[in-house]
């Protein structure tokens, strides 16, 4: 039996530089900045100030008032992004089969501020004094079994917990249950709040740039923490054409990998396999390549194993080939960032536009990629590749192509 077609149908995100695609997409071609001054907490005793927050979300928008309470800040997210990614799509989901849209929602740390709500409240005085309305949202698994709860979908529900890539494993997860008619529509993407937890795990690392994330640049020191959600509404091809819905693009195909090299930091080895493999899964050859969506952190190890991945791949043309980060504008969402990336390769593809890599100011010999410095370029966009490199070697490759009716593979 042949496997089905996949396209994606609908988008919705939560982020630093807008909340809804249209708000998202404007913000991000024009080079927008998401990194202001760290409200989520007092970071008096940090050396850095700033990340990647959300402002101006209020979750009522999109939760009932009397379930608002019972669901972190991710989970907020996840549910507002999975209800404008429906409302994108025109999926009317109370005509169907609920047991027939699935649900994977990748993450870092789930809701990692009501864990550290519960956890602060059981150290500093006892188990007794936890509130119990916290203990259903401290496993992981938590996100995408609220999305299922508020939306009423009773398909395969799962959480992702390979940080950087989860958004990316939860696309793949969701095109193979498609391919094989395991199900009919899916719900994909990742989602993170701010925390104190990822912001002071990355400042212990020395990570962390203290005012602005420079991805490729020379004198670039470190990445953002920031947060967000991202979810595609992905289904077969057949049901797109048979209810006459708007198609940003195929999933092709994808690839997974595992350095087993270092639990932080990258190889260079395995980057390099996941998008060989990728390309190979959704038979498309390098030179069919237009558009790279990089991991692109501003980590200076991150920046250069992936500049020397995509070097040895592309061999001859990889200067010809555009290698943004959009990390330079949201800071790194975590188990949002390649979801949100996904989004971005999908609009790019949609509408000939490449999102540029901003704060881009000194070359490095190094990266010398085609990093789409500081302003958005206009390209016709038929194939993205979106890649994600996450802690413990987890790589994870999607590749997505322009939707052409009278052929897979143009």
């Amino acid at each position: 039996m042949s496997k089905r077609r996949v396209v994606v149908t609908g988008i919705g995100v939560v982020s630093s530089i807008g909340i809804g695609k249209d708000a998202f997409w404007k913000n991000l071609i024009a080079g927008k900045s998401g990194i202001s001054e760290v409200e989520s907490f007092d970071t008096s005793k940090y050396e850095n100030h700033r990340g990647g927050e959300v402002k101006d979300f209020d979750p009522l928008e999109y939760i009932e008032s009397s379930n608002v309470k019972n669901v972190g800040r991710g989970s907020q997210f996840a549910i507002a992004a999975a209800r404008m990614a429906i409302k994108d799509s025109g999926i009317d989901i109370n005509g169907l089969n609920k047991s027939r849209i699935g649900v994977i929602i990748g993450t870092t740390m789930a809701d990692a501020q009501r864990i550290e709500e519960m956890d602060k409240t059981w150290v500093e005085s006892s188990e007794k004094d936890v509130d119990a309305k916290l203990i259903p949202q401290y496993p992981g698994s938590v996100m995408a079994s609220n999305v299922a709860f508020n939306l009423g979908l009773e398909g395969p529900n799962i959480s992702i917990p390979t940080a950087c890539s989860a958004g990316n494993y939860s696309i793949g997860y969701s095109f193979d249950l498609l391919a094989e008619g395991k199900t009919e529509y899916m719900l994909a993407g990742g989602a993170d709040p701010f925390s104190r937890i990822a912001f002071t795990g990355f400042n212990r690392l020395f990570a962390v740039a203290p005012e602005k994330c420079q991805p490729f640049d020379k004198n670039r020191k470190g990445m953002m923490v920031g947060e967000g959600a991202g979810v595609l509404v992905l289904e077969s091809l057949e049901s797109a054409k048979k209810r006459k819905a708007d198609i940003y693009a195929e999933v092709l195909g994808y690839a997974l990998s595992c350095d087993a090299h270092h639990m932080t930091a990258p190889s260079v080895d395995g980057i390099k396999i996941v998008m060989k493999n990728a390309m190979k899964h959704a038979r498309i050859s390098p030179d069919k390549v237009d558009y790279i969506s990089a991991h692109g952190t501003g980590t200076p190890s991150n920046d250069k194993a992936e500049c020397s991945a995509a070097r040895q791949v592309f061999k001859e043309i990889y200067k010809d080939i555009p290698m943004s980060s959009i990390k330079s504008m949201l800071g790194h969402t975590m188990g949002a960032a390649s979801a949100i990336e996904a989004m971005a390769c999908c609009l790019a593809i949609k509408t000939s536009i490449v999102p540029p890599t901003i704060n881009y100011e000194t070359p490095d010999p190094e990266c010398d990629i085609n990093c789409v410095p500081n302003t958005a370029r206009k390209k016709v966009v038929r194939v993205a590749l979106n890649n994600s490199l996450a802690f413990g070697g987890n790589n994870a490759c999607v590749v997505m192509k322009e939707y052409l009716p009278e052929t897979r593979y143009g």
